[in-house]
């Protein structure tokens, strides 16, 4: 389907979607992310990692300090600080890309943008710290709200749904109205339905087939498949780092639906699969 043209505002840089799909590199530093934990825990390894998705592709470079796979603990504000603010900064020193903080605390948020971040990434939806919005209004940041139930540790718990699309659908509205409510302006806002976040898989599969239904929400759309248990379902591919190849058909499936933003972390591999089908399509 053709996208609707955006221009995401993230406070001093403007990112235009639908023209191409764009690509959003992950790099966590923690020791036990999903995918790569402890892989980039070091500043030297992640600003080298960071540096590398860039000249692969990668539009926006998504750091963060705590993972949010199903289970995971969260860690205190110091470590997430200490994880995340030294990147940035030497992120920014090196080079002009744009950043976003993968955070749900809005302290961590606000020491990343004067840092040099132009994005929240929460995915909670902006709703598990009070102040939050109250940062990203403050320093007219890029707002990535994402669909989730409850927290990491419990989010699994929480996948009964009267109607799958139309409940993500609503719950990811309560999310932007709160924030437009907040005064923070649409041209800062994106949604994500939060595949795997309070999903099962075959709900993540119900959600992929439907991914065109969160057009109605009337605003740029950032999906994130990349490696994820879903994927390794359909695969029967228990191993995360093996699902390149399916991560790759869910990135086709997200182009097709009008997605204009993939995270992922194969940043070379993904953006030559969105290259070609944002051209052949």
């Amino acid at each position: 389907m053709k996208r609707k043209r955006y221009t995401w505002q993230c406070r001093n840089k403007n990112l235009v979607l639908g023209d191409r799909t764009l690509i959003m590199g992950i790099l966590n530093s923690t020791p036990d992310s999903f995918s790569d934990g402890g892989q980039f825990y070091s500043l030297d390894k992640a600003l080298e990692h960071s540096l590398k998705m860039e000249s692969d592709g990668a539009d926006i470079i998504d750091i963060g300090g705590e993972s949010t796979r199903p289970g995971a603990e969260r860690v205190s504000l110091e470590e997430e600080l200490n994880r995340t603010i030294p990147l940035i900064e030497a992120l920014r020193a090196e080079s002009d890309v744009a950043i976003s903080i993968d955070t749900t605390k809005a302290e961590v948020a606000r020491q990343a943008l004067l840092a040099g971040a132009n994005i929240i990434n929460d995915v909670s939806g902006f709703r598990l710290d009070a102040e939050m919005t109250k940062v990203a209004k403050e320093l007219n940041a890029g707002c990535a709200i994402m669909h989730m139930r409850g927290t990491s540790d419990n989010m699994q718990k929480l996948c009964d749904y009267d109607d799958l699309i139309t409940d993500v659908k609503a719950e990811l509205k309560q999310s932007l109205d709160m924030i437009l409510l907040a005064g923070i302006s649409e041209q800062q806002v994106i949604i994500d339905p939060g595949i795997g976040f309070s999903k099962t898989a075959e709900q993540n599969i119900e959600l992929m087939k439907n991914l065109s239904e969160f057009h109605s929400l009337k605003r740029p759309i950032l999906l994130g498949t990349s490696q994820k248990s879903f994927i390794g379902h359909i695969l029967n591919e228990s191993n995360a780092q093996e699902r390149v190849w399916g991560t790759a058909a869910s990135l086709c499936v997200g182009i097709q639906h009008g997605a204009h933003i993939m995270r992922v972390h194969d940043v070379k591999e993904m953006a030559q699969v969105c290259q070609v089908y944002d051209i052949c399509s």
